[in-house]
């Protein structure tokens, strides 16, 4: 059994309650009232026999706020609050950075990796390029990172991989904002039809971006970001053999594949990806900023 420790609270991600819960099992009543409604909901929904990871437990939280350290504790059955993020190394053996501002997860990150705890971190890895430096760094010195987006370990995206025959071209648009959910599509993209990724353009605007990546072996994708859509995730891939529509995917089971992906990484010791791949993502992420800002510039990732 295994002992994580969760870290962080971003504002509109509600990541520590379900994800510790998907651990630890949850109060009913008290997760009735987690400020993000739909957590409640999709929990609600699975079976309390077997909603839970069962070779490991979230035993220690700490967030920016005790207050909502102790909401998320009481709701997610987490025994230990700490005052200070660093007061859990040599009480946990792994943990969670549950927030997705890309900016922030060096800072944070970074007592864990030194101290070789091994750590997730949610998506993005980075949205810059000075911190990829320093992950590629502790990478290469072989420390236990691994960081992606749940849509890699999407029930509706696995089952594309190799179905269509070799993909010519594919399109995806998210709600929200490009610097960190972005990742989502890149990654579900990325899963069916591989890394190769050559220049990065965003023609777009901010809150409405617009990118096109070119591949090196000239396959083209467009990926959408819009921060007013409300509706969920969409992805179109077009194949050889055939075509498919991804209009939903299952967060639960997403977020369950990967942190058991996480907890066999602990066991096995070796990644459940090539680090490679995570890296080249973070430059997509960032080629796509640095193109925005260059008014839509054509970005090739060898420059980053």
């Amino acid at each position: 059994m295994y002992n994580l420790g969760i870290i962080g609270m971003s504002p509109g991600n509600g990541h520590p309650y379900s994800w510790a819960a998907i651990f630890n099992g949850y109060d009913k009543k008290k997760m009735a009232k987690c400020p993000f409604s739909t957590i409640p909901e999709y929990l609600g929904e699975q079976d309390p026999e077997t909603m839970c990871i069962e070779d490991a437990q979230v035993t220690h939280i700490w967030t920016q706020d005790k207050v909502i350290s102790r909401d998320i504790a009481e709701a997610s059955l987490i025994e230990n609050v700490v005052e200070n993020k660093t007061d859990m190394i040599g009480k946990v053996d792994a943990v969670i950075l549950a927030r997705d501002d890309g900016e922030n997860h060096l800072s944070m990150a970074k007592p864990f990796i030194e101290e070789d705890v091994p750590i997730f971190i949610d998506k993005p890895l980075t949205d810059n390029a000075e911190d990829l430096v320093e992950f590629v760094r502790y990478y290469e010195k072989g420390k236990s990172i691994m960081s992606c987006s749940s849509m890699r370990y999407a029930d509706s995206i696995l089952k594309l991989k190799g179905k269509l025959g070799r993909i010519l071209t594919a399109n995806a648009v998210t709600p929200k904002y490009w610097r960190t959910y972005g990742i989502h599509i890149i990654e579900g993209i990325y899963t069916v039809m591989g890394g190769g990724i050559k220049s990065v353009q965003n023609i777009g605007d901010d809150g409405k971006e617009i990118v096109h990546l070119r591949y090196a072996d000239g396959k083209h994708v467009v990926l959408q970001t819009f921060k007013e859509i409300k509706s969920g995730i969409h992805f179109a891939f077009y194949g050889e053999d055939g075509s498919e529509i991804v209009t939903s995917t299952d967060s639960f089971s997403s977020f369950k594949n990967t942190l058991s992906a996480f907890v066999k990484m602990l066991d096995s010791g070796k990644p459940p990806f090539d680090w490679h791949e995570t890296v080249e993502m973070a430059k997509i992420v960032i080629a796509g900023r640095l193109s925005l800002k260059e008014k839509g510039r054509v970005v090739n990732l060898s420059e980053i």
